[in-house]
């Protein structure tokens, strides 16, 4: 199953880090940078990013994924 990842602030540099990991997979300059290796790990992972605020809040999810997967069509 793959991990979703986290952008999550680390002092004043921002983190890369998979669910339930112990160590931040990437630490970027910047929130931006963060997300951008983020979202290339979940989609080769087909999982999909979490983004914290400097407060540690969830701000946004669901980055990653295909926003318009395939369905069954059943026609």
């Amino acid at each position: 199953m793959a991990k979703n990842q986290h952008v999550i602030p680390k002092g004043d540099k921002w983190a890369v880090k998979g669910a339930g990991n112990q160590r931040a997979t990437k630490i970027t300059e910047t929130k931006a940078e963060a997300l951008k290796a983020a979202r290339d790990i979940a989609r080769r992972q087909g999982s999909d990013v979490v983004v914290h605020g400097r407060d540690g809040k969830i701000r946004k999810d669901g980055y990653g994924r295909d926003p318009f997967p395939a369905r069954d069509a059943k026609y």
